[in-house]
């Protein structure tokens, strides 16, 4: 069915898309190789994948601040414009040290800069559900720029850091120095962003009501299973790059991991099709299916031939994986929440998948490497270590097929007057 609203104005997709690219080619410039990079600087795995779960602990402390800031106080690109600029200077920072005897500094370092770049994601997603004139249809149009922005920064890494024999992007600090730049550059564009003035009408304290949607128990199973879905995807964003270069020996990483970001790509302009023709629930169905399948896969990959075809097409289904959960989990939560704290409830989301899921994803993935590892050869069994998470998201995707039931239209909140809205504002 056509959506009612009216188009969106060319200008403002430029410069939604140009912000989103810019957003997660900042995120894709290091993150991905920081693992790899940091096992190669002697650091544990267990040091490694608490350094990485700094990230989400940035989201537990921070994102929720960022909603509330965004929904009361300050304007959402303001803010994005400081935390960007900090951001900067704080990559920097972090990519300067390099000894596990500084693990301590280090450990400072990422969890400051966490504390800043995780509300950019709410905020990077707020501003452009507060413009577009609607929202399931236009986000995934302006998103999938970022997942653009995710492969040209994966490439560039491999052209500007690559090379020589057993030379990665993972063995030299030039991504770090490379998120650096974009983050400064994106700090100062934000301030041209579409003015995003904060909702001074909002009742009631943001976060306690975002909290309070929880009373809807579709909602809840919703919330719930994406926390528990984020630990296991933090497997992925862990330690894939690490798999790929020594299990299946691959050379140009960030090249290889972005046939997921292609396929992520193709079907994210799908995505309003599929949530039409599928609902919500089955979209969200299918993109968990796709996550097991996806660590299954990896558990039976190899470095040539069958096993390495698995390993492909492991990589690329993160595009299914990214598309149809997360994606479809970001409108999920714009449909529901009352206008006035959807920053909130977007920040609420982050808050337990990106924030509390990844975290603790880090810190078991991190554990389980060292598990999984042989004390003399120091090689991991990659086998049963991608078996764990494989088992994990199937537990979760029968719980959501028994308990979630998707009902239309916003969830209404007892004693909260809701101001009526034009559909898809």
């Amino acid at each position: 069915m056509a959506s009612a609203a009216p188009p969106l104005a060319l200008p403002l997709r430029l410069k939604l898309s140009a912000m989103m690219f810019l957003q997660f080619a900042v995120w894709g410039s290091w993150f991905v190789v920081f693992f790899p990079y940091l096992r190669g600087l002697d650091f544990t795995g267990e040091q490694a994948g608490a350094l990485i779960g700094n990230m989400a602990l940035g989201a537990i402390f921070s994102t929720i601040f960022a909603g509330y800031v965004a929904d009361r106080l300050l304007a959402s690109e303001k803010l994005m414009a400081i935390c960007h600029l900090a951001g900067g200077v704080l990559l920097y920072l972090i990519a300067q040290v390099q000894s596990p005897g500084e693990y301590w500094t280090l450990f400072a370092l990422t969890l400051v800069y966490a504390l800043l770049f995780n509300p950019t994601l709410v905020l990077a997603n707020s501003i452009t559900f507060e413009h577009v004139p609607d929202g399931q249809r236009d986000f995934p149009g302006i998103r999938v720029l970022g997942t653009l922005g995710w492969i040209a920064a994966g490439f560039g890494i491999d052209l500007l850091f690559a090379g020589g024999a057993g030379h990665t992007a993972a063995s030299t600090n030039g991504p770090l120095l490379l998120a650096a730049g974009l983050s400064v550059a994106l700090g100062a564009y934000s301030f041209f962003l579409p003015h995003t003035p904060p909702k001074g009408e909002v009742q009631g304290v943001p976060f306690v009501r975002a909290l309070g949607l929880f009373k809807d128990f579709s909602f809840a199973v919703f919330f719930i299973v994406s926390l528990a879905i984020t630990v296991v995807l933090a497997f992925y964003y862990t330690v894939t790059a690490d798999f790929l270069a020594k299990q299946c020996d691959v050379k140009n990483i960030g090249s290889t991991m972005l046939i997921g970001q292609v396929c992520e790509t193709v079907f994210l302009p799908l995505l309003p099709l599929f949530l039409v023709r599928f609902g919500m629930k089955w979209v969200l169905v299918l993109g968990m299916f796709c996550w097991g399948l996806r660590y299954f896969l990896f558990a039976n990959a190899g470095p040539e031939g069958f096993g390495f075809a698995l390993a492909i097409v492991g990589v690329a289904l993160h595009g299914f994986c990214f598309d149809f959960f997360f994606a479809a989990g970001f409108i999920h939560c714009d449909n529901k929440a009352p206008k006035d704290i959807r920053a909130s409830a977007q920040a609420l989301f982050s808050f337990l998948t990106y924030g509390v899921g990844m975290w603790l994803g880090s810190l078991l993935c991190g554990r389980l490497v060292d598990k999984y590892t042989d004390p003399v050869t120091k090689a991991v069994n990659w086998s049963e270590f991608w078996m764990v998470p494989s088992v994990g998201v199937i537990a979760c995707l029968a719980v959501f097929l028994v308990l979630f039931r998707d009902r239309s239209g916003p969830i209404t909140e007892p004693g909260v007057k809701e101001t009526a809205v034009t559909p898809g504002a």
